[in-house]
């Protein structure tokens, strides 16, 4: 008789789009949900980089090489948001959706260069367009989740923020508050589109190829942090995607932000 699997079968067979998934923190939720049997659309605006996130899965995972697809989306234009993300849940659903044509899972964890810097340098434009990706979209994106995902608590949107939402840091004002303001979406968007859960999940400083923009910077910043951080190092992507994992797989987590961060609001 073959032991019972109530706690690691949760996600098999689900289908999940990650939207920013070919790197980072999404291509790990990508590797996990496959890993734990999803069907999984991954989602960028770079397809070059979208079809070698897919190949590594593949190669990664053989034996699910076919629960793994890319697609491609630009979430980069204030004109044309809406409709690239109308495109991305039709064609979504139409690789994946099985015969209901629903979703069970979306996670988003796009994002582009951080707008650090200092007040002075501050404009309207350079403000609006640090919010495009990583507040604009997410919100907007939450009018497709109704139509597309299963009605269920079962189902779930999971929104990314970030812990300079809660851990103020010089220059940092316009990434906060966006930061910020994704805990207040991801607290009315639970009551918006309930049964469908929405949770955020809130990491702190995690070596991505993101740091690489920051160049000679990253050393010393990792550094400081390094010094500064109860655990005494930054976070791996591994780490922080089994806070994702839970919010997905947690059928009574609703309108929480689940924190990641090394211990970055104790000390």
């Amino acid at each position: 008789m073959p032991d019972q699997t109530k706690y690691t079968n949760k996600l098999q067979n689900a289908r999940i789009l990650i939207i920013g998934g070919s790197a980072g923190i999404g291509y790990g939720v990508a590797e996990a949900c496959i890993e734990h049997g999803a069907h999984v659309v991954i989602s960028s605006s770079n397809p070059t980089r979208v079809q070698t996130a897919v190949n590594k899965i593949k190669n990664a995972y053989p034996s699910k090489a076919s629960n793994i697809i890319g697609l491609t989306v630009d979430l980069g234009k204030q004109d044309t948001l809406d409709s690239e993300l109308a495109r991305l849940f039709k064609r979504t659903v139409e690789e994946i959706g099985g015969k209901e044509g629903k979703l069970d899972h979306v996670v988003y964890t796009a994002g582009d260069a951080l707008a650090v810097g200092k007040m002075e340098d501050m404009s309207i434009e350079g403000i609006l367009k640090a919010g495009q990706i990583r507040f604009f979209a997410p919100l907007l994106a939450a009018k497709y989740i109704k139509p597309h995902l299963v009605p269920s608590p079962n189902s779930s949107y999971t929104i990314t923020t970030g812990a300079i939402s809660e851990r103020p840091q010089p220059d940092w004002a316009v990434v906060a508050a966006y930061a910020g303001g994704l805990h207040s979406m991801v607290r009315n968007l639970s009551l918006d589109l309930k049964p469908v859960r929405v949770n955020g999940v809130s990491p702190g400083a995690v070596d991505t190829e993101l740091w690489q923009m920051m160049g000679e910077e990253k050393t010393a910043i990792f550094g400081a942090l390094e010094r500064r951080l109860a655990t005494g190092r930054v976070g791996r992507v591994e780490d922080v995607v089994e806070s994702y994992l839970g919010v997905l797989r947690d059928g009574f987590m609703d309108g929480s932000v689940v924190r990641s961060d090394g211990g970055a609001l104790v000390v």
